[in-house]
């Protein structure tokens, strides 16, 4: 990475965290407390109300939810392996981020992007976050699943909260250790012949896709062996039947591409064709050694993955929003067993009501699209369905940029009135207004 596009990522970063700044000195609370833990704000501070809400749901333990069965469909992939799934989702950002080799400006650290309850502490991005906690306990072998928090737009696809799947497996770095991957890779082998599943696969190891300074190259091509089969075990796992189920004799079409992340190398992506689509499904690699020696575990090496269940659940169980995986309505709820993969079956789609707000940012203003979603969901919670910039325009003389958003109101479970969301939206707008100090237009 050249220095300049350092220097504007810090930049970026550092204007990012003035906008917040501004925001804070006319709105924010003293302290906010979070799962019975109670933090001092400061300038860094942005989680609203309508996310702490969702910190203590664990939709993934809830009985008969499709979330807690696909949670338990993977698993049962992995029988031996640790099954963690209550860690608190409050972390550190040195354990999000820096005991993952993350570099120092890297877009996730933004306030733009994570939800920080101060400086010290925030909700975890991702599962990776508890990777060296677990191998300190002396974990080799484990998953674990979780709800994680990013900053996101809003859309059918994406929550501000979500559910992912962390796994991984680290053996000795010694001849038993090899002897171990070697095992296991045979016992793999075995489970995969027996399944109607079509791979399409990367070589372990390339130019592009290093081995780490100081792994065995025959060591490490043996672990990305373990870590495909054990991979693409689990692809069939979760969708083998319902492949079969969908397209008679036709193989389950696995495929991995090689990938980047910063926690991993060499790393791959994982693809599975279904329902007429290439579908990426999850991440995964071989362990960066700086995160096992902070680990405390130096002489080992192992891969890890993480997945998002909602990605899979969406598709599976054939739910066209992301939203009612939060819903209290019986008739979604009651359509599930725990256990069971079950087409969705809508039960109403009621009509959206659109607004737009038009608005001249502040000059000095570094206003990011992300503050204007968490207004929205913190105002309008899940009655908003989507938000959309439907126009961008920068005056020649003034240099001032003018935005204009169109928010999609909808709710899951019953018929909104125009009044109550020009109610909800004129909310909306005080809030934009005394937040970041914006010029309706």
């Amino acid at each position: 990475m050249s220095q300049l596009t350092l220097c504007r990522r810090r930049l970026l970063l550092q204007s990012s965290l003035g906008s917040w700044r501004r925001s804070l000195s006319t709105q924010a609370p003293s302290h906010l407390e979070i799962l019975g833990q109670r933090f001092s704000a400061d300038d860094y501070t942005n989680i609203t109300p309508a996310i702490i809400s969702k910190t203590n749901k664990q939709l993934h333990l809830k009985p008969n939810h499709p979330l807690s069965t696909l949670r338990g469909l993977i698993e049962s992939a992995y029988p031996d392996f640790t099954h963690a799934s209550s860690l608190s989702p409050l972390v550190t950002p040195f354990q999000n981020f820096d005991e993952l080799s993350f570099a120092a400006d890297h877009p996730g650290r933004a306030v733009t992007d994570s939800y920080y309850a101060n400086r010290n502490m925030m909700l975890r991005t991702h599962t990776s976050a508890h990777e060296v906690e677990m191998f300190r306990k002396g974990e080799t072998k484990w998953l674990l699943t979780a709800d994680v928090y990013r900053r996101d737009e809003i859309d059918a696809s994406h929550y501000p909260v979500f559910h992912q799947v962390e796994g991984a497996r680290i053996f000795d770095q010694t001849p038993n250790g090899m002897k171990e991957v070697e095992e296991s890779n045979e016992y793999l082998s075995s489970l995969l012949s027996k399944s109607n599943i079509l791979i399409e696969d990367v070589p372990h190891i390339s130019e592009a896709n290093p081995v780490q300074p100081g792994h065995d190259p025959l060591f490490s091509a043996a672990l990305c062996q373990n870590l495909k089969l054990s991979l693409n075990h689990l692809m069939w796992k979760v969708f083998g039947e319902a492949a079969r189920g969908s397209s008679g004799s036709e193989p389950l079409k696995v495929r991995w591409i090689e990938a980047f992340f910063p926690f991993t190398s060499p790393s791959y992506e994982v693809e599975v064709f279904f329902q007429g689509k290439w579908l990426e499904i999850l991440g995964s690699g071989i362990i960066r050694q700086a995160t096992l020696d902070t680990a405390g575990v130096q002489d080992k090496v192992g891969w890890a993955f993480g997945l998002g269940l909602e990605r899979i659940a969406m598709v599976l169980y054939s739910v066209p929003d992301i939203r009612l995986f939060w819903s209290e309505d019986p008739r979604f709820l009651g359509q599930f067993e725990q256990g069971k993969i079950q087409t969705f079956k809508p039960y109403s789609k009621y009509p959206s009501c659109f607004k737009d707000v038009s608005f001249w940012t502040p000059q000095a203003s570094a206003f990011h699209e992300n503050d204007f979603c968490d207004i929205v969901r913190d105002t309008a919670g899940d009655l908003v369905e989507g938000v959309q910039r439907i126009d961008s325009f920068l005056h020649p003389k003034t240099n001032r940029t003018s935005l204009c958003y169109r928010v999609n109101y909808r709710s899951m479970d019953r018929s909104l009135s125009n009044e109550e969301i020009n109610h909800v939206q004129n909310q909306v707008v005080d809030r934009l207004k005394a937040q970041f100090g914006v010029e309706i237009r």
